[in-house]
Formats: C-alpha cells, sequence, structure tokens
C-alpha cells in the first residue's frame, strides 16, 4: 500500500519521538496506517474495496502452497522493524514469515526483519513510496523477496536479491505472464498476472 510523506504536526516546546507523533496521528485518525520510514512519517488512508480485494485475491495461492502451515504463516499488516532509522518500521499489506514470528518482537508491535521471507504491498494513490522508498527499506532490511502489485501500470513487480538499500533482480511482469516466486519463500507459488491485476480493479455495475 502507498502513502504520503506528512510533516511533524505538533509544534510542543519539548521534542517529540517520531514514534509519538504516529502512535498520536493514528488515535485521531482510526484506519489511518502510520509508518516511519529514512525518517519520515508515511501515512496512508484506508484502502478502497478493490486494494483489500486484490490483497484477498493474492493470499489464495500462497496459502494454497501450505505457506500458512507449519514453518511460515502468510499475514497482513505486521509490522517490520527497518535498520534505516532508530525508530524506522513499515507496516507491509502481506507477509510470508517464519512461524516463530512472536518471539521475534522488537518493538511497537514491529518485528525483526530476519523472519520475513516476503513481503508485498498493493499500490494506492502514491504508488511511488511503494516502488522507490519502500524499495530502499525493504532492501536494507534484507528482505530476500519484494513483490509489488503496481496497480497504477498494470503490472507485477518480483524483486529479490537485496545488496545494500537496492535489489540485484527487479522484474517488471504483465498481464498474461505466469510468475513463479523464488523457492526460499518455502514452497512453490505461482501467481497469474492477470488475475491479480483484475481483482484489483474497481467493480462497475452493467
Amino acid at each position: 500500500m502507498s502513502a504520503a510523506s506528512v510533516e511533524q504536526p505538533f509544534h510542543d516546546e519539548e521534542p517529540v519521538t517520531l514514534t509519538t507523533i504516529a502512535d498520536e496521528i493514528m488515535e485521531r485518525h482510526p484506519g489511518y496506517r502510520v509508518e516511519i520510514i529514512g525518517g519520515h512519517l508515511l501515512v496512508t488512508p484506508s484502502p478502497d474495496a478493490p486494494h483489500a480485494r486484490a490483497l484477498t485475491g493474492i493470499m489464495i495461492p500462497f496459502i494454497a502452497a501450505g505457506l500458512h502451515d507449519g514453518e511460515t504463516e502468510v499475514l497482513q499488516n505486521v509490522g517490520l522493524w527497518l535498520p534505516t532509522g532508530g525508530e524506522d518500521y513499515a507496516i507491509p499489506d502481506l507477509v510470508v514469515v517464519d512461524a516463530d514470528i512472536d518471539d521475534h518482537l522488537v518493538e511497537n508491535n514491529a518485528y525483526d526483519p530476519a523472519c520475513f521471507r516476503l513481503v508485498l504491498e498493493v499500490t494506492s494513490g502514491n504508488w511511488k513510496d511503494d516502488l522507490r522508498t519502500k524499495v530502499a527499506a525493504y532492501a536494507e532490511a534484507k528482505v530476500p523477496v519484494y513483490v509489488v502489485v503496481d496497480r497504477k501500470h498494470q503490472r507485477l513487480h518480483v524483486l529479490t536479491d537485496p545488496v545494500g538499500s537496492d535489489y540485484e533482480k527487479h522484474r517488471p511482469h504483465a498481464p498474461g505472464e505466469l510468475v513463479t516466486l523464488p523457492d526460499s519463500i518455502g514452497a512453490k507459488v505461482t501467481l497469474d498476472v492477470a488475475e491479480i491485476l483484475k481483482t484489483g480493479q474497481a467493480r462497475t455495475s452493467d
């Protein structure tokens, strides 16, 4: 899910941590997602129905492959602690994580990136965050596989082999392609690009 940077909304005499500001924003605006990446706040409104539908649809092949039973789990909206700053964390739309993730809580409901085998984002209004800002953040965290359902350009991006603040391999896939994800996630998962992108489009009544 994409987001937009916001300026610090409070002007107290005493310095306020970004985590405190993030908590305050979420309290004032229920349903909003707040992340801290590279020392900047990213605030995302509640997703629309097509976004939620795409996310539900893409979970199905992961669960069907057995990734939610045994050594791994398929979860939504789990905090990922980032090494890019003292308070940095992201909340990916979908993740494949080790089943013992509960043992690796860092703080602020965010978990050690070593537990994450895959992160996935479904783009919303500000798609650039998912294709730029979060690419660097997830690479720095050494997340092995990053998938982006790019509703803006009708592409499925698969990024693998993190090196520094980027991924060595980044391939966009178009409708009509079948994409098999790396075995490192724990099972063979093949995604139908056209089917996934179709679920992320608004439905119109006849």
